[in-house]
């Protein structure tokens, strides 16, 4: 028979959902050090994502690790195009015709800081070009030598808009120019990983040395359990191997030869028990024995059975 449920037991109800919400869950891992262990991972993956370009557009992504990009449809041999640039402290953008360049120039900034950009398209028999700089410093004189270097660095490439590689030639010459009149600095461009990417490999480094360190340390332990499981069976199976044995002690008949066969082995048996070291499969084949020499005395307990007689003392034999 059913029954509606009472107003209060409604409300234990709506106390008992409320107490496992997530927001008590989520408290919950947050106050075990495993829960603040995984949220400083997230916050440095997230940290990691970001500063390593997830929001970046696609010429951000590729100057990053290269000194040319090359928009889709341009003519370009960028393989061409990366050995006449080197490492030097210069990216170079070839945008489609009509592109906005201030933008495409915008959008690598944080990919190519320390770099002096250009980005170009075709314009007719023209090029079409905005220079930035990211050469740092925010001084006045620093200010001079970026305007200098971004008007300067694209001067001549005019003459080779239909040979986008020559055209490039004439630009790493003008850069050099540059380096040379100490307008731009001098040194190879360098790439290197952000820092959270450094810290996740650390971590990631860490964490597999941590995690084979508890696995040793598991696996000692797990060992040392295993030969004292195995010592303590053996020293189970030995009493009762002893309990056997004075069990037939007091018979009489054909069992006596065995028996004193049996007694001796299990003496033999005593003292290399006795000096057994540590071992797990020492102690398991020893167990196993004692156990083979249990079942010779149930035997001769069975062959006894029927015509044994008991004697009331050892004295009375």
């Amino acid at each position: 028979m059913s029954r509606v449920a009472t107003r209060p037991e409604r409300a234990a109800v709506r106390r008992g959902v409320a107490a496992t919400g997530p927001g008590r869950l989520l408290g919950r891992l947050v106050g075990t050090a495993f829960g603040r262990a995984v949220l400083a991972c997230l916050a440095l993956a997230g940290w990691a994502l970001w500063t390593g370009g997830i929001l970046d557009g696609p010429a951000a992504r590729q100057v990053r690790g290269s000194s040319v990009y090359a928009a889709p449809g341009v003519d370009l041999d960028r393989a061409a195009a990366e050995r006449v640039v080197g490492n030097r402290r210069l990216v170079v953008l070839i945008m489609e015709p009509g592109a906005d360049l201030r933008e495409a120039c915008d959008d690598t900034e944080r990919a190519t800081q320390g770099t002096l950009v250009l980005a170009m398209s075709r314009d007719g028999e023209d090029w079409d070009t905005y220079g930035c700089s990211r050469l740092g410093g925010d001084g006045p004189r620093d200010l001079g030598r970026a305007m200098v270097a971004e008007t300067t660095i694209s001067r001549g490439a005019d003459a080779f808009v239909d040979r986008p590689v020559e055209a490039l030639k004439v630009i790493v010459l003008n850069y050099d120019r540059l380096v040379r009149a100490g307008l731009v600095p001098d040194g190879a461009r360098t790439i290197s990983p952000s820092l959270p990417r450094y810290l996740l490999a650390g971590g990631a480094v860490a964490g597999v040395v941590a995690g084979a360190a508890v696995l040793w340390s598991g696996g000692r332990r797990a060992g040392r359990d295993a030969r004292a499981d195995e010592r303590a069976a053996l020293g189970a199976a030995t009493a009762v191997l002893a309990q056997q044995i004075i069990d037939l002690d007091g018979y009489v008949g054909p069992v006596a030869p065995a028996h004193r066969r049996l007694a001796a082995d299990y003496v033999g048996l005593l003292d290399e028990v006795s000096g057994v070291d540590g071992d797990a499969g020492a102690l398991r084949r020893l167990r196993e024995r004692v156990e083979e020499l249990s079942r010779r005395a149930a035997d001769l307990a069975d062959d006894a059975a029927p015509g044994r007689r008991r004697t009331r003392g050892r004295g009375r034999r």
